[in-house]
């Protein structure tokens, strides 16, 4: 009911008109995402980079199916990596594939992202792509190989706790020498192809994390899971893995204090910071995807909110 009720938000025109407008609507929005231009998500950028922390900077959006849509976004892109280097930022960009015409055809696919590309490339910048649904999950290894057959070393992927395939994709990109963002993931995906239990998925992510630390190319470890977060820095000091041969990452405005005390405690931390016109969609997709998100987002602000203690928590 709840998740069919989020669906129905996220596509109502009138919801969306509503709810944007709604008083009190963009400023919890903030919270979650940097803003609806480039300019909030550099400045937030900026103030993260300030406070020892740093950045993935990403322009919300997937599902292109329009030509000049999917050329507008690589134009968006090709903007903020300027604007990265021109403020120096200590601050790396992340892109849907889907976003920048995958479904359109790999051709044109091609074609636009090569601009994104290129341009990071000739700046030293690294390039993540996201992963979307099962449905994208070879899709999108397959050309991400074939983008690292051409030659390109600065642009790494996403691999999700959830798929019962991670392990074999993690051991096939260690040997490749691809850098590696893990995250248990938050589609709703069928059992043939995903764990359905929370330990399930938890257990695949340690197994996954070590596959990563052991033998992987300075992995992204992503999550706000304190257990996970204990088990990786156990993990990494058993095998004499430094502090800074991986990093933590995380959303923006999720567990404010665990990135604080992470960065305390010598971790590197990158912030993964969205930004777009698509702030409502997106929020709402991430929610009807999967509904124990809203109850994780929700108890992630309590629990970083000074009224727990009021709660005795």
């Amino acid at each position: 009911m709840l998740r069919e009720g989020l669906i129905y938000l996220s596509e109502n025109r009138l919801a969306r008109g509503f709810v944007t407008h709604a008083p009190g609507a963009r400023t919890m929005a903030r919270r979650f995402v940097a803003g609806e231009h480039l300019e909030e998500g550099v400045d937030v950028a900026r103030n993260l980079n300030r406070a020892g922390m740093k950045v993935t900077l990403d322009c919300l959006g997937e599902s292109v199916r329009n030509r000049d849509e999917a050329r507008a976004a690589a134009d968006v892109y090709i903007r903020l990596i300027r604007r990265i280097v021109d403020e120096q930022l200590d601050a790396n960009v992340s892109l849907k594939m889907t976003q920048m015409g995958q479904d359109i055809d790999e051709a044109f696919l091609h074609e636009n992202l090569k601009r994104v590309l290129d341009l990071a490339a000739s700046n030293d910048m690294f390039v993540r792509f996201d992963m979307e649904s099962s449905a994208y999950t070879q899709r999108t290894l397959d050309f991400f190989r074939r983008l690292w057959g051409e030659g390109y070393r600065n642009i790494g992927v996403v691999i999700q706790s959830y798929l019962k395939r991670s392990a074999a994709d993690i051991g096939q990109l260690n040997a490749e020498g691809v850098r590696v963002r893990l995250c248990k993931g938050a589609y709703k995906e069928p059992a043939s192809v995903a764990f359905q239990d929370k330990a399930d998925v938890d257990a695949n992510y340690v197994t996954l994390m070590q596959m990563l630390l052991k033998d992987g190319n300075y992995p992204g470890i992503a999550t706000h899971d304190e257990k996970m977060i204990q088990a990786t820095k156990e993990y990494a000091r058993n095998i004499g893995k430094s502090v800074k041969d991986f990093e933590f990452q995380m959303l923006y405005g999720v567990r404010r204090d665990l990135q604080q005390q992470l960065v305390a405690q010598g971790y590197n931390v990158r912030i993964y910071v969205p930004f777009g016109e698509a702030w409502y969609p997106y929020l709402m997709r991430r929610m009807a995807e999967r509904p124990a998100n809203l109850f994780f987002i929700i108890n992630s602000v309590l629990k970083e909110s000074p009224l727990r203690f009021l709660a005795g928590k």
